[in-house]
Formats: C-alpha cells, structure tokens, sequence
C-alpha cells in the first residue's frame, strides 16, 4: 500500500488525513495518509526512511517547513523562494519539496469565491512564512498594491524588501492603529497570515485590526481556521463587510498537493465536506 502523511510537532489538531484520505478514497487509490509527529531530533532519520517506492508524497506543517528545504533533494522554485517547504512528492525516488500556501490560498480566492485580484491593493497582516508564500503568490496576480503590516516592523521591512525584487508595489508599516489608518482607507483585500485570534493562541480573543477601522466594502480574508469564526471575522461581519475563513485556504493547498502527489484532479467539494466533518461543522 502506498503512504503519504503530514509531518510535523504537534499534530493533534490536524485535520489533513480525513480530508485527503477521503479524496485517496474518491479515486480509489489503495493509499494511507498519515500523521507523522516527529521530535526535531528525528526528523534526520524519519527521512531516511521514507526513500523508498511505497513513499508517494507529504504534506509539511509547524515547525518544519523551513527545515524541510535542506533535508530534500530537490527545491521548486517557487518554495526556493519563499524558503519554505509544505509539500514533498517523491518523484522517481527523489524527494521534491514544493510550496502550495500561495497557490492553494489563490486558488480558493480564484475558484470558491471568485474573487479577480488585478490591480487591487491588498492588507497582509503578518510576515512569517505563510504570509511569504501568500504575498509572493499575489504578486504573480497583477495586483496594485501590497501593504505588509507587521508588529516586529523590522520583520516586515525584510519581508517587503525582498518582495521589492520582483515589484516595486510593496510597502511595510507597523501593526499598530495609527498606521493602519491610511492603508485601510481604499484597500480590497485584508488577509490576517499571523496567530492573531487562534484557538489557545497567545490572544485568542483579541482581533488585528480595531472594529471601527475595517472598511465595509473590503473583503476580509482570515487564514486562521480555529475557531472558525475568529475575532477579525466576527468584527468584519459586524461592519458588514464580505469574510472568507480560514478553512479555504487549508482545504485548497491540500487541492494543490493531492494534484502534485496524484496527478488527478482533486475533488475539491468531497475534501471540503471531509474537512468540515472533521470540524464537527
């Protein structure tokens, strides 16, 4: 039987294996996904042993998607320049580290919404690694602008000068009320890539961006999807403004690593269900 899994510390919360074992099971692909919850001191040898045949693929999450880079043997350009892993295939016995967070993230703007992101000018909260791969894959889209609002301010400033060497549409302010003012007056597209709201997050209650500042006729887009409804979604619905959850972005960079393991289509609305079931939504 062929086997796939994500990899990671901790897993618990996981919901991956029932949404991509549902798609496996779909097409009939006699294939197991798993959660591998590795320590950081295994990890070396957990990929010694997933070189063979049987291996077809791994999704990668917390905390090693950076770590995943050196430990494949070959990088896509796209996570080459994110510098992040979150999708391995193995591919004719050699380990292939992808990055499918921005695409599956416009992908699920693009397909579930449809949402055209050119010339649109867009609020990334956030400059960790999922706010890398998103803001890179926005870029490609043509939009207008790019705003980086970061509470380290030095981490978004890195983060816009290198976004800067493949487009001068980029800025970098702190996450503070007073700057986000003006960057909120006629922006499209809020997206919240940081911990900011999250179930047993250091501010689980607390919300980006104050409520009296979020326009109404933006979209406000949360890629954290526990709770479902965060604070930043709660707020925005209270100002009547359009809100897209976390859960899409989650279901659809597993789309794009299904496709990539599997080279079929995935069906997209059975591992949204899966996912949703699995929420006991």
């Amino acid at each position: 039987m062929k086997q796939l899994g994500i990899i990671g510390y901790q897993l618990s919360h996981s919901i991956s294996p029932e949404f991509q074992q549902a798609a496996l099971d779909h097409h009939k692909i006699n294939a197991e996904f798993h959660r591998w919850e590795i320590k950081e001191d295994e990890l070396n040898s957990f990929f010694e042993t997933i070189q063979d045949a049987d291996f077809v693929g791994a999704s990668v999450t917390i905390p090693y998607k950076e770590k995943c880079v050196d430990l494949v043997d070959k990088v896509s350009d796209s996570a080459n320049l994110i510098g992040a892993v979150n999708c391995i295939v193995n591919t004719n016995n050699q380990l292939v580290g992808h990055n499918t967070d921005g695409s599956g993230f416009i992908r699920a703007l693009k397909t579930k919404h449809g949402f055209n992101l050119k010339k649109k000018k867009v609020l990334l909260i956030g400059a960790g690694g999922a706010a890398k791969a998103i803001s890179h894959s926005l870029i490609k889209e043509n939009i207008k602008e790019i705003t980086i609002a970061n509470r380290t301010v030095s981490r978004g400033d890195e983060l816009a000068q290198k976004l800067k060497s493949i487009t001068t549409k980029v800025n970098s302010i702190k996450l503070e009320r007073q700057s986000l003012i003006k960057p909120l007056k006629d922006v499209d597209l809020i997206v919240n890539t940081t911990s900011i709201g999250m179930k047993n997050s250091l501010h689980p209650e607390h919300s980006p961006i104050p409520i009296d500042l979020i326009p109404n006729n933006a979209i406000v887009n949360d890629i954290v999807y526990n709770p479902i409804e965060t604070p930043l979604i709660k707020a925005a619905k209270m100002r009547n403004a359009s809100t897209i959850g976390g859960l899409d972005m989650l279901v659809y960079q597993g789309v794009e690593a299904f496709e990539l393991w599997t080279g079929r289509r995935a069906p997209e609305t059975i591992m949204y269900d899966a996912a949703r079931e699995a929420l006991g939504l």
